[in-house]
């Protein structure tokens, strides 16, 4: 009697394989948001004011969007267990360094240290699902392993802040600088790229889909250039920016010093808001997969009303909410809104050719960042011509949230100028996947 397909059924290994790179991610998104709750001591600690400060954040988030496609390429070269590695080790000496210094450019040259390291994490898990597990349960694993690396989150907004309120900044930085390292180690051991990497050797399925092994490879300008000219790519983009880039202006720089100085919230009170966050992010991680997997066809609409609603929910907190309960209401609800980003990814798995996913996924990705780094910017510099930092008010941070606004219209705009793009060059027919039968 034939034996399982090794991508037909969700093995221990292809989870463990799963957890070690989901370690290694959940670790960049700790050193990713760690910044956020870090804000108000920054502009101490480098005599700066919120506009130099935001440039750590857009710094920090351009580095990671310029890199998503070339991290694509150098995964699909050199596989995701060895950038995630690399990644790993560089993000670790980026903090150790910011945990050190006190120069605001040496501060900022760490910050571009991390991202270019967090860079590789996603992505490489990305790369790792589809060669691990059923092609048609990767929506539910893209859409929770985003949620699980809120654990992230978690670790910046509570631990991490705790240690730097106890232990003070180099403390802080140095040991999650320490515990990056650490765990590029482990997934040295733990992650593999494929089951053929451990010697799993899997049948050829009766499609046929391996093809010509001996057929050249693309070159790289020939995969950019289809990338780039691709309308499913760019509205992949502009779902991300509409999806995730409001979010991380909140979670990533601007909403600890909201809650703090802007609604005199204590430090711990206002972690437990962004816990909370992530809490709700798990949580809603694995609908979102479903729905993402079951309504394949109107993923741009979904994507908007679900927008729609955030703006909505975003607008009635800065106008009438400003209480503790409000904002938990308003972190749970955009929670509930912000997975829709990860639609993107699927709609580049379904309708483009598996030799440019990866680079197309990298495009994808660095959606919601720039959106995130332009608005966190602008934020910042609103909040200067509003206000006297640090002692910022929450009318300070009304005023700033409009320049937010202007972010998500533009990223509207782009889903639906892409979306009249793919009706005139005619729907790709979807991607042939391979037939997971022996």
């Amino acid at each position: 009697m034939s034996q399982p397909h090794p991508r037909e059924v969700i093995t221990t290994k292809a989870l463990s394989v799963w957890v070690a790179a989901m370690l290694v991610y959940i670790v960049a998104m700790a050193g990713r948001t760690s910044f956020g709750v870090a804000g108000l001591e920054a502009i101490e600690r480098f005599e700066v004011d919120a506009s130099r400060i935001a440039v750590f954040t857009s710094v920090q988030l351009g580095v990671y969007a310029i890199a998503q496609i070339p991290t694509g390429v150098l995964i699909d070269k050199f596989g995701p267990r060895t950038l995630l590695v690399i990644g790993s080790i560089i993000m670790g000496i980026g903090q150790v360094i910011l945990g050190f210094t006190s120069s605001y450019w040496v501060a900022i040259a760490a910050r571009i240290l991390i991202g270019a390291g967090d860079a590789t994490a996603f992505l490489s898990v990305m790369r790792i699902l589809p060669y691990w597990f059923p092609l048609h349960r990767t929506p539910m694993f893209t859409q929770v392993t985003s949620s699980l690396g809120q654990l992230g989150q978690f670790i910046s907004a509570i631990p991490f802040s705790l240690l730097l309120g106890w232990a003070g900044w180099p403390t802080a930085f140095v040991s999650l600088g320490a515990v990056g390292i650490l765990i590029a180690i482990a997934a040295a051991v733990a992650v593999a790229d494929s089951p053929e990497a451990l010697g799993i050797v899997e049948e050829e399925s009766d499609s046929g889909e391996s093809g010509d092994s001996s057929a050249p490879s693309p070159s790289l300008g020939a995969l950019m250039g289809r990338v780039l000219r691709s309308p499913v790519a760019w509205q992949a983009f502009f779902i991300h920016w509409v999806g995730l880039g409001a979010t991380n202006v909140f979670v990533m720089l601007w909403g600890m010093p909201m809650m703090t100085a802007g609604l005199d919230f204590s430090k711990p009170k206002a972690g437990w808001v962004l816990t909370w966050f992530s809490i709700c992010m798990v949580l809603v991680g694995p609908l979102h997969g479903r729905i993402s997997s079951r309504a394949s066809g109107y993923r741009p609409w979904l994507t908007l009303g679900f927008v729609a609603f955030n703006i909505t929910v975003w607008f009635w907190f800065f106008v009438f909410g400003g209480s503790y309960l409000s904002l938990f209401i308003l972190i749970g609800l955009v929670a509930l809104c912000t997975p829709v980003a990860n639609y993107g990814f699927d709609i580049v798995r379904e309708n483009l050719e598996r030799t440019v996913v990866a680079t197309a996924t990298g495009l994808a990705n660095m959606g919601g960042f720039i959106a995130a780094m332009t608005g966190a910017q602008l934020f910042g510099v609103v909040l200067d011509h509003a206000g006297q930092g640090p002692d910022y008010a929450m009318q300070d941070f009304r005023h700033a949230a409009w320049a937010v606004l202007g972010v998500w219209v533009v990223g509207i705009v782009g889903v639906l100028v892409t979306h009249v793009l793919r009706g005139r060059t005619g729907r790709p027919g979807r991607r042939v996947t391979v037939v997971e039968q022996v």
